[in-house]
C-alpha cells in the first residue's frame, strides 16, 4: 500500500525528533555554550602581526601552538603529545631557495636528423616564471639532464593508464601536466572531479619514484583551480620537509609557467596545444625532448622541530581498558610566514586559512570539556604543523596517533571557513564514501543544513586538506564546509563571496583578519560537527569505508 505524501512527512519527522531525542542533555548544552565571539578572539589573536605569519618552525609558529596548547590545558584536557605535554615535536627540514644563486635554463640541442627552430638557450626567472625545490635537502644542487615529456606524469592501473610506459627518466627531468587526464565518466579518473593523480604532491612523488631527478609541472589557472600567484606565494618562501622521510626525493621539483612550456615546446619543433591534447588520450607515448635543463640550485637550509597540539577528553572505554572509537577533531594551524626585507605588508596572517580552523576546534574543544559531558569513547582535538607544506603535520599524526588508527572512528576537520554568515548548506565531501553518510544527512536535516556537492570537484578539494592524511592510514575522514546559500542571501551571492576570496586573498598578505566578520555561521558548524561526534562514539556500529573505496585496504590493514 502507498503511503500518502502527509503521512510520508508525518513518519520522517517523527523519526526525525525521536532521533533528535536520543542526543543527550549534555550534549544539547554543549552546543547551547558554543559562542560566535569565542571563535572571533581566537582568530582575531591567531592572525595578529604578532604571529608573523605562524611559518613552521618560526617565532609565530611557537607562539600560536602554545597559545593552542594552553587554551587545551585551561579546558582540562590531558596531554596527547610527547612526555605528558600537549605538543607532539615533529622533525622539519627547511629549504629556502636563494634566488640570486640560483640559475635555472633550457638548452636546446640539435637532434640527429632534424634542425631544431633555435638554439639559444632560455634563462628563466625565479618566481616570475618558475619556482623550484631542492627535495633532497641539500645547500646546493646541480641538475643538467634532458627533459622527457609523460603527459600528465600519471600511473593509475586500475583505469589501464601509464604515462611512463616505454620510456627511462632515470637521471632525466620529467615534464608533465598538472591535473588529471580529461574525463567526463566518473569511473574513470573521476570524470570532472580530480583524483589524488592530479595533484602537484603526486606529481612529484612518481616522477621521484621513477629515478627522476627533477620534475616540471606546466600550471594552468583551470586545471590547477588557481593562479600563478597561488604558486608562487606558495613555492618561493621557505619549505618544509619530513625529515625523516625515506622516499626517493627530486633535486628539482618545480613549476613553470604556461608560457614557459609553450617556448620549451616550441624549441623542440612541437606546439603545447597539440602535445597537451594528444597527452589527454589514450595511446599517448612520453617522449623525450631535443631540450635539457640546466640548473644551479642554492638553498638555506635547516633542521628544526615543530609540533602537533594534541588534547584529549578519555572516554568511560579507556578506564574500563577497553578499545577505544574516538573521534578526531583537527584544523591547521600554520600559515606561510612573512617576507624578510619586503616593503610595506609582508606577512601572510591566514586569518581565513586558517585560524577560523583553529578558533572553531578551540571552542569544539571548550565546549565537549566544560559540559559536562561523559562520552563512552574518547574526544581527540588535534591542531596539526606544516599543512601549507604538503600536510605534513597531519601526515605525520596519522603515523604516530595517540591511539592506533583502528581505534579512531572518525575524523572531522576544519580548514578555512569564511565567516561571511549563517550557512544554509555545506560541503562534507568525503562522507558519502563512509557507512556513516546517512546518519549525517539525518543530523544536517536537523540544523537546517542542506548537504551539497562540491561545487568545485575539479580543484581536488578532498586530497588538499589534513583529513586526506588520516585518510591514508584508513581513518574516515572529512572537512566540514559550507556551500554557496546564506541566510538572507542568494547562492550567487555566497559564490561570489567564495570567488573574490580565492582570487584575491587566499595565499596571500590581504587575508586579514576583519572586524565586520560574521562568526554565527562557524558556531553553527561547530554545534553540528559537535552533535555528529557525539553520534560517531556512540554508533551501534564501528565506521567504515565503502566497499571498494580507496581508503578500504588502509582500514582494512589497521584493524590486523
Amino acid at each position: 500500500m502507498r503511503l500518502s505524501s502527509i503521512t510520508a512527512l508525518s513518519l520522517f519527522v517523527l523519526a526525525s525528533s525521536a532521533l533528535a531525542q536520543t542526543v543527550p542533555p549534555a550534549v544539547k548544552s554543549a552546543e547551547a555554550s558554543v559562542d560566535d565571539e569565542r571563535i572571533r578572539a581566537h582568530v582575531q589573536f591567531l592572525s595578529d602581526d604578532l604571529l608573523e605569519g605562524r611559518g613552521p618552525g618560526t617565532r609565530g609558529g611557537e607562539i600560536a601552538a602554545k597559545y593552542i596548547a594552553a587554551q587545551f590545558e585551561a579546558y582540562g584536557l590531558k596531554p596527547g603529545g610527547d612526555n605528558g605535554t600537549y605538543l607532539q615535536q615533529v622533525n622539519f627540514v627547511g629549504t629556502k631557495v636563494i634566488p640570486d644563486k640560483t640559475h635555472v635554463s633550457l638548452v636546446p640541442e640539435r637532434p640527429k636528423g632534424e634542425v631544431a627552430i633555435d638554439l639559444h638557450s632560455y634563462d628563466l626567472k625565479y618566481g616570475d616564471d618558475y619556482t623550484v625545490s631542492n627535495r633532497t635537502l641539500t645547500p646546493s644542487v646541480d641538475v643538467n639532464a634532458p627533459i622527457v615529456f609523460v603527459g600528465y606524469g600519471v600511473v593509475a592501473p586500475e583505469f589501464g593508464w601509464d604515462d611512463y610506459a616505454g620510456v627511462d627518466v632515470k637521471g632525466k627531468v620529467i615534464l608533465c601536466i598538472v591535473g588529471d587526464p580529461p574525463s567526463e565518466d566518473p569511473k574513470f579518473f573521476g570524470g570532472k572531479a580530480l583524483t589524488y593523480y592530479g595533484r602537484w604532491t603526486y606529481k612529484f612523488e612518481e616522477a621521484a619514484r621513477h629515478g627522476a631527478v627533477g620534475a616540471l609541472i606546466i600550471h594552468r589557472t583551470d586545471l590547477a583551480s588557481y593562479g600563478w600567484d597561488v604558486v608562487k606565494n606558495s613555492n618561493t618562501s621557505e619549505k618544509t620537509y619530513l625529515r625523516d622521510n625515506k622516499d626517493p626525493q627530486l633535486a628539482a621539483a618545480s613549476w613553470i609557467q604556461l608560457d614557459v612550456a609553450r617556448t620549451l615546446f616550441k624549441a623542440a619543433n612541437l606546439d603545447l596545444d597539440t602535445e597537451m591534447a594528444a597527452a589527454g588520450k589514450r595511446g599517448f607515448k612520453a617522449r623525450e625532448l631535443p631540450v635539457r635543463l640546466e640548473a644551479h640550485i642554492e638553498s638555506a637550509v635547516r633542521s628544526f622541530q615543530s609540533p602537533n597540539v594534541i588534547g584529549i577528553l578519555p572516554g568511560l572505554n579507556v578506564a574500563e581498558h577497553k578499545p577505544d572509537q574516538a573521534v578526531m577533531y583537527t584544523a591547521h594551524y600554520d600559515h606561510l610566514g612573512f617576507v624578510p626585507g619586503m616593503a610595506g605588508d609582508n606577512i601572510y596572517n591566514g586569518a581565513a586559512d586558517n585560524a577560523t580552523g583553529c578558533g572553531m576546534l578551540l571552542e569544539m574543544a571548550r565546549a565537549w570539556t566544560q559540559s559536562g559531558i561523559k562520552p563512552p569513547h574518547s574526544v581527540i582535538f588535534a591542531s596539526v604543523a606544516a599543512e601549507e607544506q604538503g600536510l605534513l603535520g597531519s601526515e605525520y599524526l596519522g603515523q604516530h596517533p595517540p591511539v592506533p588508527p583502528s581505534q579512531i572512528a572518525l575524523d572531522i576537520n576544519y580548514d578555512m571557513i569564511l565567516p561571511i554568515g549563517v550557512p544554509r548548506e555545506v560541503n562534507l565531501n568525503g562522507v558519502q564514501r563512509t557507512t556513516f553518510n546517512s546518519t549525517v544527512e539525518a543530523t544536517a536535516r536537523r540544523f537546517d543544513l542542506s548537504i551539497v556537492p562540491d561545487a568545485h570537484p575539479e580543484a581536488g578539494g578532498y586530497y588538499r586538506s589534513d583529513h586526506f592524511s588520516l585518510s591514508r592510514v584508513g581513518i574516515p575522514a572529512f572537512s566540514v564546509d559550507q556551500g554557496d546559500l546564506f541566510e538572507g542571501h542568494d547562492e550567487a551571492w555566497g559564490a561570489a563571496k567564495s570567488k573574490d576570496f580565492v582570487d584575491h586573498d587566499y595565499h596571500n598578505f590581504s587575508d586579514n583578519y576583519r572586524p565586520d566578520w560574521n562568526f554565527q555561521g562557524n558556531a553553527k558548524l561547530v554545534r553540528f560537527g559537535l552533535e555528529v561526534g557525539w553520534e560517531a562514539i556512540t554508533a551501534p556500529k564501528p565506521i567504515e569505508w565503502l566497499h571498494g573505496d580507496e581508503f578500504e585496504a588502509a582500514r582494512r590493514a589497521s584493524e590486523k
